[in-house]
């Protein structure tokens, strides 16, 4: 059958070749889409072509196939296709178009902006260079076990709250929870003299007095001053000492002999909001006390359950010279001495 009886028969009826919809356009659009050698059994094909005809079908023949695709293209006016194609036989395909001189290049893409990268690399001197090496040296050279007990904070904070309240004469207005928390683990330890130690390797020395170390978190780093004799101060003085002591950190005026001969050391970040936490020992010491926040904890109290504050505490100990019971035992005392700090002051 010829193509031009092919573009009459398609193009009468008003679909395309796949059978889809109506043709848009003239007929000989029709025609032209319509691939060589379409099945064209059951159609009529005996009518002789005209002179009319003959030059349609002339027409036809010399245009180059092209698949639907890219004969939409170059219908558009935005490509030009070459003779002949890459596809089989010669066929255009749309890889095969090139874009016309009018047709709107494509925009480059945007390069990316380079962001700066700024870093600072600081020495690691002075205070921080000596916490990197004593840290490092703490983890390598002892078998830290951490101890976790929740104790009961409502006398802790009721007591804190009368002190608050108390005449200005007692100089007790100032005591803070560390100060309370710092009086009581004055009073419990010199009952675990195997926890107010120092391991020096070849032996232990157990302290009989308690020089108190607490950290103290300053724009140099942690820095660690010592109370002295801390089992023996009143409340009041412990208060001041701790104060004194930590102003001296802060403003840079701490001295090597306040920063030495502790034998336990407590570190609170209760008051940044951390719950509880693994604290690291202080070489030779055998025992370091982490205390974290005050927060509520449910209790059954008499068929009921009710939610009580509890302050968090962590005790590492050195597990070469500190079995896991005694550590125990030292925070089962601490927490029953918080649970009535009051009492601790007529010791």
């Amino acid at each position: 059958m010829s193509e031009l009886r092919r573009a009459k028969l398609y193009g009468a009826v008003g679909i395309d070749e796949a059978g889809r919809g109506p043709l848009a356009g003239p007929v000989v659009a029709a025609a032209v889409i319509l691939p060589r050698g379409f099945p064209t059994d059951g159609i009529d094909d005996s009518k002789k072509l005209g002179p009319a005809e003959r030059d349609v079908q002339a027409a036809l023949e010399a245009q180059p196939r092209m698949t639907p695709l890219a004969r939409s293209m170059v219908a558009s006016g935005d490509f030009v296709a070459p003779p002949t194609g890459s596809g089989a036989g010669g066929r255009i395909t749309t890889r095969d178009l090139q874009p016309t001189a009018s047709a709107p290049a494509a925009a480059p893409a945007s390069a990316a902006v380079p962001v700066e990268d700024r870093v600072e690399v600081l020495p690691v001197r002075g205070t921080r260079r000596i916490i990197a090496e004593r840290m490092l040296a703490s983890m390598q050279t002892t078998a830290q076990l951490t101890l976790d007990m929740p104790a009961d904070a409502r006398a802790l904070q009721a007591f804190r709250k009368q002190l608050k309240a108390s005449p200005e004469a007692l100089g007790l207005q100032k005591v803070t929870i560390n100060d309370l928390l710092l009086l009581a683990v004055s009073r419990t330890l010199p009952q675990f003299p195997d926890l107010n130690a120092l391991f020096t390797g070849d032996s232990i020395a157990q302290h009989r007095s308690v020089h108190l170390g607490f950290a103290v978190d300053t724009p140099r780093g942690l820095i660690v001053p010592v109370i002295r004799h801390a089992d023996r101060l009143s409340l009041k003085d412990l208060s001041r000492e701790a104060r004194r002591l930590a102003d001296a950190c802060q403003n840079g005026k701490i001295t090597p002999d306040e920063l030495s001969g502790g034998t336990f050391t407590v570190t609170n970040l209760g008051s940044l909001g951390v719950e509880h936490f693994t604290p690291i020992l202080n070489p030779p010491q055998v025992a370091i006390l982490g205390v974290g926040s005050i927060h509520l904890k449910p209790v059954e109290d008499e068929d009921e359950v009710a939610f009580i504050p509890h302050i968090a505490l962590s005790l590492t100990i050195n597990h070469q010279v500190v079995d896991g019971a005694p550590g125990a035992r030292f925070l089962q005392a601490l927490s029953r001495n918080l649970s009535q700090i009051q009492l601790l002051l007529a010791l």
